[in-house]
């Protein structure tokens, strides 16, 4: 019989439903393992996430949305080595991101998917007029609040209350805090403030299952670390939390979503010699020090998972606010709850690495001038667009590196 490597997450899941019928022969009529149905198998009792590290004895699911895309970008690479370094990505726990309404289809299969000792994390990312520094925005206007709460969060908690037995992790509106804190002066975010305060406080309330463990985005160091800035976001994410009944399953907060910043950092990527003159987050670590002291005053729980998926190579921006497709990145330290550090329950990675932020070019709809500057990569398409030069660079550039030799399992060629 020939056998042949497994290269695609729906190729897989194929093969999978064709032995099912043979399974009790190959295994033996007697053999539990033959005659569970595979869910039921999976996840036979109800989760209760709260007051937990979800990602102390649960791995971050490696989806098969962002793994396919992995999967059919390394069958593109024709180099050995780097293809098979680019395989291994494909097992990296990564985020799914419910960023439009439409994107909700791919919730369900998802979760029917997710092993009962691994945990699904989940980007909660549509508020009415996201995105409000930028040129793009989601695909509810501002002002559709109604729209936010009716036909986004309230699906997505019907579909999670269906599954109470799978564990999810959920980050909460990236972006939105940051605006509310350093960009209400412009005025796109001054008209979207409330439904974006609305909108979390509806979304921590409405998801408050004990299957489903949150945690707020809270930008990064770089944006918010800042003593009056974290200062008052502490207090805003309060605010907030309180408004929505103070839900048992929050958290803390997520930073360095979709960002560059560094874990550990010393001196830091923009530390000045007078620490007084800088801002005192010049990294993730002491951010989330900093903001954790400032949550607990505030009374917001003060855990945090930090997004390290692209944060690989340090040294590469010009500036803090240099946020689209960093030229020179790779992939960054892989998903764990080993952080030694009481506050941090895990690094994970949120944001897909290869999907681009944003495109470079001025005539292209989606094009955002930050994905111009002198330290982007360059072309970029439009956000959430595939850029296979990118996903291949971050491969590359990865610290830790991927090793080049494979483990992947082998299936009978039928």
């Amino acid at each position: 019989m020939l056998y042949k490597p497994y290269l695609s997450g729906s190729t897989l899941r194929v093969s999978i439903m064709k032995f099912l019928p043979i399974l009790p022969l190959v295994l033996g009529s007697g053999s539990a393992l033959a005659t569970l149905p595979i869910q039921s198998r999976a996840c036979s009792s109800p989760v209760n996430l709260t007051g937990t590290n979800p990602f102390a004895t649960r791995t971050l699911y490696a989806n098969n949305h962002y793994g396919d895309k992995v999967r059919a970008a390394a069958d593109a690479i024709t180099n050995t080595t780097l293809k098979a370094r680019a395989l291994k990505v494909a097992d990296v726990g990564t985020f799914l991101w419910l960023d439009t309404i439409a994107s909700i289809s791919t919730l369900e299969s998802t979760i029917k998917e997710t092993p009962c000792d691994q945990i699904l994390g989940l980007v909660i990312y549509d508020l009415p007029g996201r995105d409000c520094t930028r040129v793009t925005h989601g695909d509810i206007p501002v002002g559709g609040l109604s729209t936010y709460k009716a036909n986004y969060i309230d699906p997505i908690a019907q579909i999670l209350a269906k599954y109470p037995n799978t564990a999810v992790a959920i980050i909460v509106e990236p972006g939105a805090l940051a605006s509310l804190i350093v960009n209400s002066s412009v005025a796109a975010c001054a008209n979207s403030a409330n439904d974006f305060r609305e909108g979390i406080t509806y979304a921590l309330k409405t998801l408050n299952l004990p299957n489903v463990i949150t945690y707020v985005d809270a930008a990064h160091g770089g944006i918010l670390g800042w003593p009056a800035d974290h200062k008052a976001a502490a207090t805003a994410l309060a605010t907030i939390y309180k408004n929505a009944g103070s839900p048992a399953n929050v958290r803390g907060v997520a930073t360095n979503v979709a960002g560059w910043n560094a874990w550990s950092m010393v001196p830091g990527e923009f530390e000045c010699p007078d620490d007084s003159q800088c801002n005192p987050a010049q990294d993730e670590q002491r951010y989330a020090k900093l903001l954790g002291a400032a949550l607990t005053t505030s009374g917001f729980p003060a855990h945090a998972i930090v997004d390290t998926g692209r944060s690989g190579v340090q040294g590469l921006r010009f500036s803090w606010g240099d946020w689209c497709n960093v030229n020179g990145a790779g992939f960054g330290r892989r998903p764990t709850s080993a952080t030694s550090d009481a506050i941090v329950d895990a690094f994970v990675w949120v944001k897909p690495g290869g999907e681009s932020d944003g495109s470079s070019t001025s005539t292209e709809v989606g094009y955002e001038p930050g994905c111009a500057l002198a330290d982007a990569f360059k072309p970029a398409p439009p956000a959430s667009q595939w850029s296979q030069p990118y996903f291949e660079m971050l491969v590359v550039n990865a610290v830790p590196s991927f090793e080049a030799s494979s483990s992947r399992a082998f299936l009978p060629s039928i």
